[in-house]
């Protein structure tokens, strides 16, 4: 069957040519642009379709990566509903319900119990709150058997701390199967160091599973990557999503490759923009509020 008939008719295989009916479904192919009855159909129609195939992956591939996301992969406050900052100085995570939580909603709530001489407690599911990090990990242990990404995680960068890269890798591969972006990034970490079996090509795979989900330092550094193959079309791309999302670091790369021409004035001057409007949601009363009361340690 030729390949102009096939690319306009999705309802027949696209190598034997069997049309698809009700107790004979058809799967599609990876490319999304030709159907087939059975396995062995694929492979016969293999060489003749491969390079329309890869080609057309690569650009459905692209669509998704180069895809603004909505948010960091930090979120919002699960309180204020402001969006996280992405210096993680400045938010929480609590152990007891694995959520993040901004300094001005933290402040806020101590301050509030020690008025009111109150047990402190978690802002968000109002558990007690651990006094020291063997109930921590106790938490996040118990989390972490239900399948919570976050505590998994969480429990991935502890045993990275101690220098056992491979039960690190163990747990934040079981988070990222559950869609963290930072497990992903910090996945990718593992493979470019070597820290466990050196490998590129997978660093990079989890490198582009964390920009997707909007990590901004993963962005960055696929934008290096690129840069350094001499892609400077798609490097300066992720750097503006990464702009974008409020990231610094990429904000001065975009400023470096406007003075050199690789980007234009108008793309330079909107991603800036974008930049600005990203830090400013982050900002709130509240927030600025508890930035005074910790620089002056005027909360205890």
């Amino acid at each position: 069957m030729s390949e102009d008939l096939t690319a306009g008719d999705m309802s027949c295989c696209a190598s034997c040519g069997i049309a698809e009916v009700d107790n004979s479904l058809l799967k599609k192919c990876a490319c999304k642009l030709v159907k087939y009855c059975s396995i062995q159909c694929q492979k016969n129609h293999r060489p003749q379709h491969k390079k329309e195939c890869k080609k057309r992956v690569a650009e459905l591939h692209d669509q998704i990566l180069f895809k603004q996301p909505e948010s960091s992969h930090m979120g919002d406050c699960p309180i204020c509903f402001l969006p996280l900052l992405l210096d993680v100085r400045k938010s929480t995570l609590m152990t007891c319900c694995s959520k993040t939580i901004c300094k001005g909603c933290q402040v806020a709530n101590t301050i509030r119990e020690m008025e009111e001489m109150l047990e402190q407690r978690c802002p968000f599911c109002r558990e007690i709150l651990p006094t020291t990090q063997k109930e921590s990990n106790k938490n996040l242990m118990r989390r972490a058997e239900a399948n919570d990404p976050v505590a998994l995680r969480e429990l991935g960068k502890m045993y990275d701390n101690e220098g056992d890269y491979r039960s690190a890798f163990q747990y934040w591969t079981k988070a990222a199967v559950l869609g963290d972006a930072e497990a992903h990034c910090q996945i990718s970490n593992l493979h470019w160091t070597g820290q466990i079996k050196r490998d590129t090509k997978k660093g990079i795979h989890h490198l582009e599973q964390a920009a997707i989900g909007g990590h901004p330092t993963a962005r960055y550094n696929l934008g290096t990557v690129e840069a350094d193959n001499g892609n400077l079309e798609r490097a300066a791309k992720h750097h503006v999503i990464a702009t974008n999302l409020g990231f610094d670091e990429s904000a001065k790369k975009l400023r470096e490759y406007y003075k050199r021409g690789w980007v234009t004035k108008e793309t330079f001057a909107a991603a800036l923009r974008a930049h600005q409007a990203a830090v400013n949601a982050t900002k709130s009363p509240h927030r600025d509020a508890a930035d005074e009361r910790l620089r002056g340690n005027t909360i205890m």
